[in-house]
């Protein structure tokens, strides 16, 4: 899109602290813990680790207007070595089942490699959270051959079957480009009965509205790729857009802000509470810190003050039982059918 980043623009809302402020007081809706409480008599706690979702920076090669990282090719935070290994360290302390890997484009971290062999070595579900394009970036060429010797799930963000609303969010000629890799892949088996390797696809609306029915969408996605471009896929999830990052940016500057919070909270279920993603995963940060979320992570959002702080000092048990950190971008994850990184909760 050759857009630059909030942080290379100066713009206040890179700063994690003004997005908090702009969220907690310029809503003018109830607070999530609140809410939660009232529908549940409970606050909101951890049932366990499932997923260690690991970010490994902000670097990425494209800078998409929804983006909640605020990544792009200006960005040089990047996980380093030492950070990645105490990662294995920590996973390999459990029998956590799944390594997610994201970014920025993931890919893109020097150590990523390394974790993807790492993790298939501890034999965990490894899944790499690609933008699809870096794949056929010079230097990153036979990347999708090694996904694929690994045997890593792609789990791949491609916001529309057609080419206007794709590159409207994240760029000029991605949608070509995203076509081009996708075929790639499924020449390698991903996506394909029986094939073992999973090609996950992702949708985010395009604008500050709801995600329809994932089952549905999903069958359209599925006629339509394969009808256009002989393209094929394991599944579908839909993602709600987050008010945090470059996306509420993009809603403070349509005006759109204070409607789209106020549709959140009123389509707030109180079923979808159950199934958030931070109920059953720990987010670790380019630093090593920890969060409850990748969306608390980019608002800074810790654990809470009795939890360990950073995976150095990881502490499983303790972990796996916390309370979790709330904000009112949660409603995000609340909204309609819900959302997480995995989909919308299983019913």
């Amino acid at each position: 899109m050759g857009e630059l980043t909030l942080l290379r623009r100066n713009h206040e809302l890179a700063a994690a602290e003004c997005q908090r402020e702009l969220l907690e007081t310029e809503s003018g809706q109830p607070p999530f813990r609140q809410t939660v409480a009232e529908s549940t008599s409970m606050p909101l706690r951890a049932s366990g680790i499932d997923v260690l979702q690991i970010n490994v920076g902000k670097v990425c090669n494209q800078t998409c207007r929804h983006c909640h990282v605020d990544a792009g090719p200006d960005r040089r935070e990047n996980m380093s070595r030492e950070t990645a290994e105490a990662c294995i360290a920590a996973l390999a302390m459990t029998d956590i089942p799944v390594l997610d890997i994201t970014g920025g484009a993931p890919e893109m971290n020097p150590n990523f490699r390394w974790l993807v062999g790492e993790g298939t070595r501890l034999e965990r579900h490894v899944i790499d959270r690609s933008n699809l394009t870096i794949l056929l970036a010079p230097g990153y060429d036979e990347l999708p051959e090694y996904l694929a010797e690994h045997r890593v799930e792609i789990v791949a963000s491609l916001p529309c079957y057609l080419k206007e609303n794709t590159d409207a969010q994240r760029g000029d000629d991605v949608f070509a480009k995203s076509i081009a890799a996708l075929r790639r892949l499924n020449d390698l088996g991903y996506g394909l009965p029986g094939s073992g390797l999973t090609l996950t696809l992702v949708f985010n609306p395009v604008g500050p509205s709801l995600p329809p029915n994932q089952a549905k969408l999903e069958a359209t996605y599925r006629s339509e790729l394969r009808a256009r471009h002989g393209i094929e896929f394991s599944r579908l999830f839909t993602i709600t857009n987050m008010p945090i990052s470059r996306f509420l940016d993009d809603l403070k500057h349509q005006g759109a802000y204070e409607a789209y919070m106020r549709k959140l909270v009123d389509m707030f279920n109180p079923a979808a509470v159950d199934g958030v993603m931070c109920r059953t995963m720990l987010s670790v940060d380019w630093e090593g810190r920890l969060h409850d979320c990748d969306f608390n992570q980019m608002l800074e959002l810790g654990l809470a003050s009795d939890m360990p702080r950073n995976i150095r000092d990881f502490q499983p048990e303790l972990l796996s039982q916390r309370f979790i950190t709330t904000g009112q971008h949660c409603y995000g994850c609340t909204a309609g059918a819900g959302s997480s990184c995995q989909g919308p909760p299983t019913p």
